[in-house]
Parts: C-alpha cells; structure tokens; sequence
C-alpha cells in the first residue's frame, strides 16, 4: 500500500526574497528624506560613494545636494577629518576670500 501526500494551500502563497548584500547597505545609510545632518550621517554617505555602494549622482539625487555642497563635504572631510564636518565649524574650515564674499553679499 502506497501512502500519497497533497498539500493544500488555503491562503496567499509565502515568497522567500532574498534582500542583496548591496540593499542591506542601503539600508544603512541615512534616510533619504534626512533633513538634519549631523557628522556622521554626512561622512557614511562620503563613504558609501567612495565604496562605490552609491554613485556622486545617486547621493546628491537621493539626499537632493548640490554637487557643490557633497564637493563640500568629501574636501572637508579629507582636509580636517570628521570634525570638520561639524555645521558650526563649517565657517572657520571655509577659506578666508568665501567668508568676505559672504558678507559683503549679507551686508548688501
């Protein structure tokens, strides 16, 4: 005698998705709707392009940054370490010509 075996779904099939390697790491990074950056969300997404897990145009598309700012943020980093990432110590890092031309752009 020969037993069978049926199986019966009653219900929504299960999928198994496997999430890559490279997503996972995406998920890592700062959201991208991130409106306050602090050091260290600004050096992991230096990072993340740097490692090639974002391109410079994924990163000022996905956090909307100016080439500019990001520029900003890789020389800044390079230069003074993670510290001068820091908001409040942008200015003092800013070469001294910007900060006139900041003010006389202010005062007018």
């Amino acid at each position: 005698m020969s037993q069978s075996s049926t199986v019966f779904s009653s219900g929504p099939q299960v999928k198994i998705v496997r999430i890559s390697d490279r997503q996972k790491e995406l998920d890592r990074l700062p959201h991208a709707n991130t409106r306050r950056w602090v050091m260290r969300r600004k050096a992991q997404v230096v990072s993340a392009v740097r490692t090639g897990l974002l391109t410079f145009e994924e990163a000022c598309e996905r956090y909307k940054l100016s080439e500019e700012e990001f520029r900003t943020w890789m020389n800044l980093l390079d230069q003074h370490g993670l510290r001068g990432l820091r908001a409040t110590r942008m200015q003092e890092y800013r070469p001294a010509d910007e900060r006139v031309r900041d003010a006389e752009a202010v005062a007018e």
